[in-house]
């Protein structure tokens, strides 16, 4: 059982299970419409966005140079967390 549903109108989505198992761009479309955004972090090279839904955060991976975004990955804490903490 999916607690998503119609992408156009309304997401919701319960764990970080649900989560997985959906395309790249529905999980994009999570993102967009259900993320907080608390920080980022850059490199030369990639920009990671890092956004909280209810119970874990996501991060979306950019590719500046190919102009795409590489990867959408989960978590729920530890240390995936450090690289947004300012030192």
């Amino acid at each position: 059982m999916q607690n998503w549903y119609n992408l156009n109108t309304k997401i919701f989505i319960v764990t970080i299970y649900e989560f997985n198992i959906l395309s790249l761009e529905e999980k994009l479309a999570v993102v967009w419409e259900k993320g907080v955004f608390p920080n980022n972090y850059i490199t030369k090279d990639i920009k990671i966005n890092c956004y909280a839904l209810d119970r874990f955060f996501v991060e979306v991976v950019y590719d500046g140079e190919q102009n795409v975004i590489t990867e959408v990955r989960s978590f729920k804490y530890g240390h995936e967390l450090d690289k947004y903490v300012s030192k």
